[in-house]
C-alpha cells in the first residue's frame, strides 16, 4: 500500500507565503501535526517497510516523525513545484499572472519562470512506477508537498481531468491507493485537515 504525506505547517505556511523550495523548518503545530498523524498510523497497525521523502527538512522532519524507526530515502522527485521568482509572495496579494494560474489550474498555465504542472505530474509518475512493485507487497510513505502531492495524485488518476490541481491539501493530509498486478488503483484520502493554508 501507497501512503503520500503532506509535510507539517511552516512558519510561511502560517503567514501564507507561497513556499515552494526554500528549505524551511516545521514550526510547533507543523511538529504537532506530524505527531498526531504518526499516532494515528499506530492506532491503524501500519508500519511503514519503506519510507521516502523530498530533500527538503520540513518533509524530512515528518517523515522522520511519523517513522522514526525507517531509514528515509531521499529522492529529488518529491520536491515542492519550483515556483521561480515568485517565491516567497504574499499569497493574500498574490501578482496578477500567479493569482490567475491559481484560479484556474487547469486551462492557465504557470507563469514563466514556473515549473509546468505537466512536469511535476512527469516527475511525480516517473517515480511512482519505480517504487509500484514494492508498494504492491509492502507499506510505502512518501513525504512530500501540495503541488507535487497533487502531481502524484493526478498520475495516479489518469481520467481526473485536472481535479486535484483546485483541490485543498492540508498539513500533514494523507491520501493512499492500493497496488494489485502490479498496478495502482484510484487513491482516497486516509487523514484529512480542516483549516486551509499554503
Amino acid at each position: 500500500m501507497l501512503y503520500i504525506v503532506r509535510h507539517g505547517q511552516t512558519a510561511r505556511n502560517k503567514a501564507n507565503v507561497l513556499l515552494g523550495r526554500t528549505d524551511v523548518p516545521l514550526n510547533e503545530l507543523g511538529l504537532q501535526q506530524a505527531g498526531i498523524t504518526a499516532r494515528h498510523f499506530q492506532v491503524a497497525g501500519i508500519v511503514f517497510d519503506r519510507v521516502y521523502s523530498s530533500p527538503l527538512v520540513r518533509a524530512l522532519d515528518t517523515a522522520r516523525i511519523i517513522a522514526p524507526y525507517a531509514e528515509i530515502r531521499i529522492d529529488d522527485r518529491l520536491i515542492e513545484m519550483d515556483y521561480g521568482e515568485y517565491e516567497g509572495c504574499d499569497l493574500n496579494a498574490p501578482p496578477a499572472e500567479v493569482l490567475a494560474f491559481f484560479r484556474d489550474f487547469v486551462h492557465v498555465p504557470a507563469p514563466d519562470g514556473m515549473e509546468q504542472l505537466p512536469a511535476v505530474t512527469a516527475r511525480l509518475g516517473t517515480f511512482l512506477e519505480e517504487i509500484c512493485k514494492d508498494a504492491e507487497q509492502k507499506n510505502i510513505l512518501l513525504a512530500t508537498h501540495a503541488i507535487s502531492m497533487k502531481g502524484a495524485l493526478e498520475y495516479l488518476t489518469p481520467d481526473s481531468a485536472g481535479r486535484y490541481w483546485s483541490m485543498y491539501i492540508g498539513n500533514c493530509d494523507v491520501w493512499c491507493a492500493e497496488v494489485k498486478d502490479g498496478h495502482y488503483a484510484v487513491p482516497k484520502a486516509w487523514l484529512q485537515s480542516r483549516s486551509p493554508s499554503f
